[in-house]
């Protein structure tokens, strides 16, 4: 058994089709994080790995406060404590040395990248249950500015939306069109389990209805994937090349799809356009003519035929 799209690929690929899509899927991102690898799981074939989504939102995205289920409790001491404190289940606070040693790329060095990155195979994007830091809204701050160190450390515990990480002032914010960001699925998973996960990743507010996943073509194409869809299998079929095309993260009432006939217009001129459109009226107005003169000749003969009979009974 082999997952894939239905709806996006009519004909549906075969075992030997998807593995050879696979092999030159691999060879474009050779020395790559977005290699994928594919195993045999009771006679079903299995691919994993990351998959690049492009941000493509036109309104403000809602970013959580703290985590889910995430109880605020004072410290066990009397000292003062602020949202940079790690705090454990039952409030307890965590050594430093407890923390997971990630690589955290300065947010204003690289704004237009997810952050954190990390170059080892265990990059952040494999650990999005990593502990997260409170945000600053359910804190009372007591005078103290955070230092560097501390600065550093609340941003490890959260993943940021390429360089943008939780403050009550942004908390809501539209992420930069175009933008890319990914997530660690597999080809099992469908349109709608691939939202939640990424909307998990950051701690989304929102609620996964509002969005879809759409394939963008450089022509103008537009292919939404329905929910029975399987993005990572789309994305080997459609190719590895992002010049060629993208997943994007897009609302569902804001995109129309665009098919590949209405798409090879897109690009065009104006002018050219007015030409092609004249063309169509000209050749609208000649079927039109035809069909009148058709129906004329139709009509001449059917009413005289009704002469002849209306005059026959009164000759005899």
């Amino acid at each position: 058994k082999v997952y894939g799209c239905r709806d996006i690929f009519p004909i549906f690929p075969s075992r030997n089709e998807l593995l050879l899509h696979l092999k030159t899927y691999n060879i474009y991102y050779e020395g790559q994080n977005l290699q994928l690898r594919h195993r045999e799981e009771e006679g079903e074939l299995i691919v994993e790995g990351l998959l690049n989504i492009s941000w493509g939102l036109r309104r403000p995205i809602r970013l959580q406060m703290q985590d889910d289920n995430q109880r605020i409790r004072p410290p066990p001491s009397s000292s003062s404590w602020h949202s940079g404190c790690n705090l454990g289940a039952h409030g307890s606070v965590l050594k430093p040395s407890t923390l997971p040693d990630i690589q955290v790329t300065d947010t204003e060095a690289v704004p237009n990248r997810e952050a954190p990155r990390s170059g080892t195979k265990s990059q952040a994007e494999e650990t999005p249950q990593l502990m997260r830091t409170r945000s600053d809204v359910g804190v009372r701050h007591r005078g103290s500015a955070r230092t560097p160190s501390e600065q550093r450390r609340i941003r490890r515990h959260r993943f940021s939306i390429n360089g943008h990480f939780y403050n009550h002032k942004t908390s809501v914010f539209t992420p930069a069109y175009g933008s890319i960001t990914n997530v660690r699925i597999n080809s099992t998973m469908t349109t709608p389990q691939v939202l939640k996960l990424l909307l998990n990743k950051f701690k989304i507010e929102n609620s996964a209805e509002e969005f879809a996943l759409y394939i963008v073509h450089t022509s103008g194409e537009k292919q939404k994937l329905r929910g029975s869809d399987y993005p990572l299998i789309a994305r080997i079929l459609q190719g590895p090349c992002e010049q060629v095309s993208k997943v994007f993260l897009m609302e569902k009432d804001q995109v129309e799809e665009v098919t590949y006939d209405v798409a090879q217009y897109i690009k065009f001129e104006m002018p050219i356009l007015r030409s092609f459109i004249q063309k169509l009226e000209e050749e609208e107005d000649r079927e039109v003519k035809k069909l009148m003169h058709k129906y004329s000749i139709l009509r001449l003969m059917i009413e005289q035929r009704l002469e002849e009979i209306s005059e026959g009974p009164t000759a005899m």
